[in-house]
């Protein structure tokens, strides 16, 4: 299966899972991008770029300087996936269209067609991420597990 391109969301979920779970352990200090990035095995640029418009929201803050870092800014429980998911789809397509050439008329129809269609997948997603909250998936995280 190839792999896809954006791995945004993912990383982005990942992240704010994983803010999640350590305060819930009882951290207290913010987490630095090295740290997130290798938990993602992302560099730590691209947690910070993923994160940004998350941060310009308001759903996590980042503190500068040597014992900086990044924390939640809201509510595990109150940040569903959705809200997640369009700060960083935006009105990006999400089958991956195309521009046909505007001369040819299937080009055209099919790309009518197909605009609608991502529009309905998209509402789709976002109705079912809408579902899903950033706490629920950090439940049951075992952070214990993962340094034995």
């Amino acid at each position: 299966m190839p792999a896809p391109t954006n791995t945004r969301f993912a990383v982005a979920v990942h992240v704010l899972v994983y803010l999640a779970a350590v305060a819930e352990a009882g951290r207290t200090a913010p987490v630095g991008s090295e740290e997130l990035a290798a938990s993602t095995k992302v560099n730590a640029v691209h947690v910070r770029t993923v994160l940004g418009p998350l941060r310009e929201a308001g759903l996590v803050r980042s503190r500068p300087g040597a014992r900086g870092g990044w924390e939640l800014a809201v509510a595990a429980e109150s940040l569903p996936l959705s809200r997640v998911w369009r700060l960083l789809q935006g009105d990006d397509p999400v089958l991956g269209l195309h521009g046909p050439a505007p001369e040819c008329p299937v080009g055209r129809g099919v790309q009518a067609s197909l605009e609608r269609l991502d529009a309905e997948v998209a509402d789709a997603v976002e109705a079912r991420l809408a579902g899903v909250t950033v706490a629920a998936l950090a439940a049951g995280i075992d952070l214990a597990a993962t340094t034995r």
